[in-house]
């Protein structure tokens, strides 16, 4: 019933602590809150080939990749 299928970038701010998600490293350079800790242009970025348990990390912020788990709509709907 479960499936993983879609990808989730999380931002952790280091001083803060403030954490942040996003459904792709494109959506993540678009907050500037984000863009701006990352201190590395977004090309850059992709050439690091993040992966779940080999983050991203630098002074400011700990990027990390894994999978969201969803539940398949349609076989939730057979079941009600």
């Amino acid at each position: 019933m479960l499936k993983q299928d879609r990808t989730i970038i999380h931002v952790e701010v280091k001083d803060t602590h403030d954490h942040f998600y996003f459904g792709s490293a494109a959506a993540m350079f678009e907050d500037s809150r984000v863009k701006n800790l990352l201190k590395i242009k977004y090309q850059t970025f992709r050439t690091k080939r993040i992966a779940p348990g080999k983050p991203f990390e630098n002074e400011f912020v700990i990027v990390r990749k894994g999978n969201l788990s969803t539940i398949d709509h349609k076989v939730l709907a057979e079941l009600l």
